[in-house]
């Protein structure tokens, strides 16, 4: 591709065609390129976002119909998202991408988002699905979620955001950049965030909170009246958080949803990652344009958490029986004991009060490595032949991953309620391993429009080599054993609008999902057909939008990951077979004009969603004992997000109501395998003391409810406690 690129030099620089600076790199643009898509999609823009100012982005994305959230921490620093019903194991089975480019730490290899782009710095979030979603795989089943990055402006200018807020929480984001005459551009940014957290550990002065420091330089160089534009984008992101898988007993719970048990009194995760893009665009034409795009993206991360308990006190790390929290939380909840340890006794070491053998209890740190890297070349090509217009668009992209993991498991044992090391084991003896894939995806994707048609043929072709090597012997690495496996897959699609008249249009496609496999053997890679239908009614103030859609899966696929809690191999991927997801969005807007200069304006957001197996599979450590009609663990069947705002010269309030639905935490759906049904408030206001000075505050959860909002890794798990804040923003 690079010998290609260099072939075209000559032709490209003969070319008469006239580019101004490249703009983002988006999947939609703005709302009303909306309505000239095949297919599901939802743009949060900046007006949407600096409504509230969050920072979370489970809280952002929740006024997308079709999109589910697995509640881990109150933060979104590493979200569970789930579009139409796919797993939400930490984002594993959505393409992530951060200015269209693929953000997850090892997108193929290891897809489960432990690095998430800092939501408080984007400038807008995309999620596209149905057919249009082929343009941005490899996982297409549930669609693409595309995050936009502050871009240049067109002239000089600057903004300074200040929050502090309860919980000793402050943010800082700050923009300033600008464009000369010359054609050079370039933008500065700097985004810290810092908060003690809302939750305490038991007889420990350590927060639960974080601290994370994002910062991104853009420069870009297209000088008036030429047809070349070239971007660089460096970025780099820090991140300490006093984050646990330990959850808690029901009985705590209900007595204290802040808690945190001592044992997970060391528990913190530090990261850091950086980005690098390297963007061309050339353009031949008004109609005919090609662009380039490199990137390299890596990510270091360590996770020192407690993973579970030797209850026979081995006192060695290399020897150690581990029984899971999760199991041990089980067993306190249903009154039951673990190897010959009763429920009181168990209660008993959580609260501290009963000390435990040598070598008992182990810690992981979980240190891991990440590198993803690749090319992208793009070609966009605008066709009139009489009364019909195509609009081609070509991709091709080769992409390489890995995710290197060296860890260590230390036991420890409880003292007088505190955690003392006894062994601090051999490195490796946790994982030793390197996962690695190389991955060429190419697609086309064809508009064609006439009359009051629109057809949208295309195809996704995706080619993936994954391997596995086991190592012993620590840093002075020997191979244990090896797997590997090849995926090649052709995922066609096609989509439609029919416009009824100037508002209303009729919407539908049909397109093969695909999920990349694990390098697992005899996992197959999970398949979807899935189909959609509705209407998109759009005028000046009004805007609704009805979908319907079915994912029928040929096999829906499992893999296990730390998070899960299940108990299961990390890495193992297990066979879900067969499986159907049917689902209704509905995304309603309204803008209506009061007296006395004052606007209402209105958003419901709803999704119902039903998933389930379609065939009995044995017990497995990953989906249980599933029988045909089980549910999906962890979609919810009703969301509802209910928007009001009323908008005054200087000033705004703005109210967002989220409902969502109890969810079964694992298929066989038993006692205490269930979340709790939750309805959050939250409140803004803001107000212009002068054009370019923003008074600004929030209020989170309102009527302070506290559910249960999610099970794994182990245990019951809060939302967010009632949380207000303040600040100011500054524009020059």
């Amino acid at each position: 591709m690079l010998a290609l690129a260099a072939m075209l030099c000559p032709v490209l620089a003969s070319a008469d065609g006239a580019s101004e600076a490249l703009e983002e790199v988006v999947t939609i643009g703005s709302k009303a390129d909306i309505d000239t898509i095949t297919g599901a999609a939802h743009l949060i823009d900046e007006a949407t976002l600096d409504k509230f100012e969050y920072s979370d982005i489970q809280r952002i994305s929740r006024e997308v119909p079709g999109v589910s959230i697995q509640i881990e921490d109150g933060y979104g620093l590493r979200p569970n998202i789930s579009i139409r019903g796919v797993a939400t194991e930490r984002s594993g089975r959505i393409t992530l991408l951060e200015d269209n480019v693929l953000i997850a730490p090892a997108p193929y290899s290891a897809p489960s988002a432990y690095y998430f782009p800092t939501a408080g710095r984007m400038q807008s979030f995309e999620v596209v699905k149905g057919p249009a979603a082929i343009t941005q795989g490899p996982y297409t089943i549930g669609g693409a979620l595309n995050m936009v990055s502050t871009a240049i402006p067109a002239e000089r200018k600057g903004k300074l955001m200040m929050e502090v807020g309860q919980d000793s929480t402050a943010r800082v984001h700050a923009v300033y950049g600008d464009r000369t005459d010359s054609g050079f551009a370039y933008l500065l940014e700097a985004h810290q965030w810092q908060s003690d957290g809302f939750q305490q550990v038991d007889r420990s002065s350590t927060d639960t909170g974080l601290d994370v420091t994002d910062y991104m330089v853009k420069l870009a160089y297209a000088p008036e009246g030429s047809a070349h534009s070239v971007e660089l984008k460096l970025q780099k992101a820090d991140q300490d958080s006093n984050q646990s898988y330990l959850g808690l007993t029901d009985a705590d719970f209900r007595r204290d949803a802040d808690r945190r048990y001592g044992l997970s009194e060391l528990d913190t995760i530090s990261t850091a990652h950086e980005q690098a893009i390297l963007r061309y665009r050339f353009e031949f034409s008004e109609s005919l344009s090609f662009s380039a795009t490199a990137y390299n993206n890596t990510h270091e991360r360590d996770w020192f958490k407690t993973e579970g308990m030797d209850l026979d006190g081995s006192d060695d790390a290399q020897a150690f029986a581990q029984t899971s929290w999760s199991n041990i939380i089980q067993a306190i909840n249903l009154n039951d004991e673990v190897d010959g340890f009763s429920s009181d006794q168990l209660q008993a070491i959580l609260d501290g009060s009963l000390d435990t053998a040598a070598g008992s209890i182990q810690l992981r740190s979980n240190a891991r490595e990440y590198y993803s890297r690749g090319l992208q070349l793009n070609m966009d090509w605008a066709i009139l032949t009489g009364e019909v217009k195509h609009t081609l668009e070509a991709g091709i992209r080769y992409h390489e991953d890995e995710e290197d993991r060296l860890q260590r498991n230390s036991t420890y044992q409880q003292l007088a309620g505190k955690l003392v090391l006894n062994d601090v084991g051999e490195l490796g003896n946790a994982g030793n391993r390197v996962q690695q894939a190389e991955a060429v995806a190419l697609y086309a994707y064809d508009r064609i429009e006439f009359g009051d048609w629109v057809f949208t043929p295309g195809f996704r072709y995706e080619s993936i080599d994954q391997n596995r090597t086991r190592f012993t012997g620590g840093v002075d690495r020997v191979v244990r054993d090896g797997r590997e496996n090849h995926t090649s897959v052709l995922l066609p699609g096609f989509g439609a609008i029919y416009r009824l008249n100037d508002s209303l249009s009729l919407v539908a496609g049909v397109h093969k999902g695909f999920t990349a496999p694990s390098n697992s053997p005899g996992v197959r890679e999970e398949e979807a057909i899935n189909t959609e239908f509705g209407l998109r009614y759009v005028n000046d103030n009004t805007r609704l939008e009805l979908m319907a859609f079915i994912s029928d899966y040929q096999n829906l696929l499992g893999e296990c990951t730390a998070s899960s809690g299940t108990g299961c191999e990390v890495g193992d991927a297990f066979n879900g077979d067969a499986a159907k997801v049917r689902g209704i969005e509905a995304l309603f807007s309204n803008r209506v004009a009061l007296a006395n200069d004052l606007n209402l304006t209105t958003l419901i957001s709803y999704t119902y969603i039903d998933g389930e197996f379609d065939t009995n599979i044995a017990d497995t450590a990953f989906f249980g004992d599933v029988s045909a009609g089980d549910p999906i663990p962890y979609i919810p069947e009703n969301q509802l997000q209910l928007s009001l705002g009323i908008e005054g010269g200087k000033w705004q309030v703005n109210a967002n109501l989220s409902y969502v639905d109890e969810v079964c935490t694992r298929a066989s759906c038993g006692d205490f395998e269930q979340t709790e049904s939750s309805s959050t408030l939250d409140l803004a206001a803001q107000y212009y003391w002068q054009d370019n000075i923003k008074l600004f505050s929030r209020l989170e959860n309102l009527t302070d409810e506290r559910d249960i909002m999610g099970r794994q890794p182990y245990g019951a798990r809060p939302n967010k406690s009632r949380t207000a804040s303040i600040g100011v923003e500054l524009t020059f």
